[in-house]
């Protein structure tokens, strides 16, 4: 059985952050947008992770626990803020939502 070695864990990550990356750029729905900027935290988390786990130590581990803390708490704030633009734009589109004024 073949076990993974830190440079195909940060391979897996690259391309996730690089999907992200990819998705927030070309991407005109606000919360295809937002997935993709989960997409790209996962991916740092995954980073994390691997470096944490090939170094031998637990530091990378707490540091997730504070990533998935602060990534709950974006969720809730990301998607209550896209229910009030729609709520008051009628549309997610990014390109729509140009101005900050009503």
């Amino acid at each position: 059985m073949l076990t993974p070695d830190l440079n195909s864990y940060l391979l897996i990550s690259v391309l996730l952050f690089a999907i992200g990356l990819a998705g927030v750029l070309i991407r005109r729905n606000t919360l295809v947008v937002f997935m993709c900027l989960e997409l790209m935290l996962v991916a740092a988390t995954l980073a994390l992770v691997a470096f944490s786990r090939f170094n031998g130590t637990m530091d990378g581990n707490v540091f997730v626990f504070f990533i998935l803390t602060v990534a709950a708490a974006e969720v809730a704030v990301g998607l209550a803020i896209i229910v009030a633009l729609f709520r008051r734009r009628m549309t997610i589109q990014v390109d729509e939502l140009n101005t900050l004024k009503n």
